[in-house]
């Protein structure tokens, strides 16, 4: 399937095999070893919650502005190559620090670059390909990003759960996990650094900073009278709070319940097999069916999800079960909503409307990390914390639900 793509959209897709690497990491094993150097008796949800907040926090304030100084012409690949590098240097010092929040300081810096150099990533759809190939290539770059993150991360479980056979320690072996995270990271950033081109642009204007705010003001104004956008945007925010921060948590939830390492790992593993060919297939419905259709019933099917995590997950079983559920789901919500955002916007206009769409995704991010780490401190019971995830479901389905027919409806059924 990826051969059939074109140089710029093969290209354009292995960037998501490079950065999911770190993702899968930072979900299944970086949040474990945190919990080796955090001081005994406290509470990792709470931590890692606060920790996420803060990154997401940070990178909602950032990327509006970098967004629209990116548009202009020859900006965006600098950026992108700017963030990656100081991503990857980041990730491979994870391994430098021994205490817990000296740790959590260096993850939130390289949290920052990651999810920073995607905003632009996602910016460069435009560039790639043509508006009819959104959903297939965006589909494509989630799923053959499952995938690829697979390689890197079995090495990294190797040398961490098989290390101690050949005298290499769990800490020796996280620290070469990180190494090989951020070299595979950079390793598949060349092809889209070297074969996508910016052609999508705004022209130069002179006093940059002033017009630079001065058209993020318009862009706002923009947004705000299109209802086909904001609507959107708003469901976007709603649901796709609750997709990262079951994302961001599942591990700490895990093992907060109590439920062995190995087994935690080994679940989110099967997630991202399953996730391949759900997100290729979900891209295939949305050209028969729509993608408003399709993203509803993701959209219904994870608040089903949420309420699975806090009724019934006691168990390494159950805990199957909701990676496997995950897996079904996760690629296309996410995969389509960047392709439909990438459809409606002003194409030289890319990274400025994908700032603003970062805002709406990382200050949900920050919602809902806090409403998981806030509930669970005060109830003392990490469900309580996983239940309220569950509202954010409700809005976004029926914020999508009111979205005009037709407008996002692309497939022939509409």
């Amino acid at each position: 399937m990826v051969m059939k793509m074109t140089k710029q959209e093969r290209s354009w897709v292995l960037y998501d095999v490079g950065n999911s690497a770190f993702v899968m990491l930072s979900t299944a094993l970086i949040p474990v070893y945190f919990a080796t150097l955090a001081e005994p008796g406290s509470s990792v949800v709470v931590a890692w919650g606060y920790a996420e907040t803060a990154a997401s926090l940070i990178l909602a304030l950032l990327m509006p502005v970098l967004g629209s100084l990116a548009d202009l012409k020859g900006n965006k690949k600098k950026f992108l190559i700017g963030f990656i590098g100081t991503g990857a240097v980041a990730c491979a010092a994870l391994g430098v620090p021994t205490h817990a929040l000296a740790f959590l300081v260096v993850y939130v810096i390289s949290s920052i670059m990651l999810n920073g150099s995607m905003v632009f990533y996602d910016a460069f759809l435009v560039d790639a390909t043509t508006e009819e190939r959104y959903d297939v290539v965006s589909s494509n770059g989630y799923a053959w990003g499952y995938i690829g993150s697979c390689i890197p991360f079995v090495a990294c479980l190797a040398v961490v759960l098989g290390g101690p056979a050949i005298g290499i320690d769990v800490g020796t072996g996280m620290k070469i996990a990180f190494v090989i995270t951020a070299a595979w990271w950079v390793a598949f950033s060349v092809p889209v650094i070297r074969n996508v081109h910016q052609t999508h642009y705004k022209p130069r204007q002179p006093h940059l900073m002033r017009a630079t705010f001065r058209g993020l003001g318009t862009t706002m104004r923009d947004i705000a009278r299109d209802r086909r956008i904001l609507l959107f945007m708003l469901a976007y925010f709603f649901y796709i709070d609750g997709v990262h921060t079951i994302i961001k948590m599942s591990t700490s939830y895990g093992t907060e319940l109590g439920i062995d390492s190995v087994q935690l790992v080994l679940a989110l593993l099967v997630t991202q097999f399953v996730a391949f060919p759900s997100a290729i297939a979900y891209g295939r419905l949305a050209t028969r069916f729509g993608t408003r259709r399709m993203l509803l019933v993701a959209v219904a099917a994870y608040f089903g999800i949420t309420l699975f995590a806090a009724f019934f997950l006691t168990s390494a079983f159950e805990f199957w079960i909701l990676a496997i559920c995950v897996g079904l789901f996760q690629g296309g919500i996410q995969a389509l909503s960047r392709s439909e955002f990438g459809k409606i916007i002003p194409k030289e206009h890319a990274n400025e409307y994908f700032g603003f769409f970062d805002i709406f995704g990382k200050y949900a991010a920050v919602m809902g990390t806090f409403f998981v780490s806030l509930f669970t401190q005060i109830t003392g019971n990490p469900s309580a914390g996983v239940l309220s995830i569950a509202v954010l479901f409700v809005a976004g389905f029926i914020l999508m639900a009111r979205v005009p027919a037709g407008v996002y409806e692309d497939g022939p059924a509409a």
